[in-house]
């Protein structure tokens, strides 16, 4: 395995970004180890670049090789800068999740069309702009359809019951739910839940990037009177056999994206989204943010 500078390196147009459990992906060839300063600081990692499927793939371990990110101080803006440094148009993202609906049962996967914000700090950073920039992306629909329903045709390679659609809330943590909260979430009509992936779908539609999430059912958090609640040891025993069926999941989506065009709105989400006018853009804040807005900018 090389390491090249972002220099001389090639791009990528998928990224992978790999949850908890999901470390590499073992089919890549003719990998490269990419290390990459942001505006935002470093990522998680250094990127895994290689080829899967014929495509050159992007990958990024989200809370670091060996796990040592929690999800509040995963540095997301440092991430998706990066994807968008490498070329990435689209991400594929694995996240484990507990379920709070009877039918999303352990092993599953669910491929989530609308996020909750339940999240509240102040570290967790999940715009891009400000500093004399202002910008307001539509969210409505913060999940990609067309990349979420290659995700879903995906899913038959493997021997799993996907999901298609339902509402990831995304909680603080890193300490799971207690029963209270997890039966209001129910309540509200919340499917699954998770710790991460809202920030990263916010501002991969400011980075004009098409967004989905192959989410990895471990458990029934706290909820179900069936079940015991959610530990530590349940999870991971859980990740180990789902994390193989979603590296086939994300192999197959991947050869299934290969040479389609973005026919989405994702990679216009910034047009009439940017509320500062163009000539009062602060030099500096502009220079941050060149690769995201530069082909907004005054000529």
């Amino acid at each position: 395995m090389g390491r090249t500078s972002l220099e001389n390196m090639e791009s990528a147009k998928i990224g992978i970004i790999g949850g908890s459990g999901l470390y590499q992906m073992p089919e890549l060839s003719d990998v490269k180890e990419v290390e990459i300063d942001t505006p935002f600081g470093r990522p998680s990692d250094a990127f895994f670049l290689g080829t899967l499927e014929n495509q050159r793939v992007a990958f990024l371990p989200r809370h670091g090789r060996g796990h040592r990110f929690t999800p509040t101080e995963v540095p997301f803006r440092a991430n998706i800068y990066a994807m968008k440094l490498l070329g990435v148009d689209r991400i594929l993202s694995a996240s484990a999740v507990g379920s709070l609906q009877e039918q999303y049962a352990p092993l599953d996967m669910v491929i989530p069309d609308q996020f909750f914000d339940r999240t509240r700090a102040r570290a967790r950073e999940s715009t891009f702009f400000g500093e004399g920039i202002v910008s307001h992306v539509s969210f409505a629909h913060p999940v990609c359809d067309e990349l979420g329903d290659v995700l879903e045709q995906s899913c038959k390679v493997a021997d799993v019951k996907a999901h298609r659609r339902g509402t990831y809330i995304c909680m603080e943590g890193p300490a799971f739910s207690t029963k209270a909260e997890s039966e209001v979430y129910r309540s509200w009509g919340m499917d699954v839940i998770g710790m991460t992936n809202l920030q990263e779908a916010k501002l991969a539609r400011e980075a004009e990037i098409c967004y989905a999430t192959l989410a990895l059912v471990t458990d029934y958090d706290c909820w179900h009177p069936g079940h015991e609640a959610v530990t530590a040891d349940v999870v991971f025993e859980y990740l180990t056999k789902n994390v193989r069926n979603a590296q086939l999941i994300i192999k197959e989506a991947v050869r299934n994206l290969g040479g389609q065009d973005r026919t989405c709105k994702c990679n216009s989400a910034l047009k009439n989204a940017i509320f500062t006018a163009p000539n009062l853009w602060p030099e500096e804040t502009q220079k941050k943010l060149e690769a995201i807005i530069r082909k907004y900018a005054v000529a």
